[in-house]
């Protein structure tokens, strides 16, 4: 679960940048919430992100404890570039990790959480790029 401060922006770049599905989206009147569900498929086949926006609040403070979402994906060069059509922010751009082989990717979300692409050898979920 992810708290988000602009439940809209947030869905737009689960959706459009890093082409997630809206899964399911629910009001809570009484505790002022609404939680929003994101996934490449139903949870019944997949993790799924829950994004949380408490009504009035448009920002957190993320603390230290925290790291970053993984995504796997197929082909993590054609996957950046999606996303950078798609105005999403890259930090890092893919490459090998430091004394390894494995390459990855890093992208900032509208609320600053980190998600790292792993380029996943024969993947079959996860980003398309």
């Amino acid at each position: 679960m992810l708290r988000v401060g602009d439940l809209d922006r947030a869905i737009a770049f689960y959706t459009d940048v890093l082409g997630m599905k809206l899964l399911r989206k629910h009001d809570n009147e009484k505790y002022q919430y609404t939680l929003a569900f994101v996934g490449y498929a139903d949870e019944s086949e997949q993790a799924v992100i829950e994004l949380t926006y408490n009504w009035g609040t448009d920002s957190y403070d993320q603390g230290t404890a925290f790291g970053h979402i993984a995504i796997g994906v197929d082909d993590i060069y054609a996957t950046c570039n999606t996303i950078r059509a798609n105005n999403g922010n890259i930090t890092r751009e893919p490459g090998p990790v430091l004394g390894g082989s494995t390459e990855i990717a890093f992208v900032t979300d509208p609320d600053g959480y980190k998600i790292e692409l792993i380029q996943m050898k024969g993947a079959t979920k996860g980003l398309k790029g």
